[in-house]
């Protein structure tokens, strides 16, 4: 079966950086942020192509995150 990139996704934020834990929940990859810690732990978050693990690292416009077969790009929201 051929390896498909996934399509990047925008989410805008108003803040000046979210934490990979709030993003992680925010997109809907995690249903509540107690479960970030064990949804990092097995590696499946890349924050601009590195592996993360840490559900506080700030992320901020133009940083990506790759997990969950989606690809997100943060922007920020508009007038900001």
């Amino acid at each position: 079966m051929p390896h498909v990139e996934p399509k990047e996704e925008t989410i805008a934020i108003r803040t000046p950086y979210i934490t990979l834990g709030q993003l992680l929940k925010y997109a809907g990859l995690i249903d509540e942020g107690a479960m970030a810690k064990p949804f990092l732990a097995e590696g499946k978050a890349l924050v601009n192509g590195e592996a993360e693990t840490r559900r506080g690292r700030k992320l901020f416009p133009g940083d990506t995150l790759l997990a969950g077969g989606r690809l997100l790009r943060l922007v920020p929201e508009e007038g900001e």
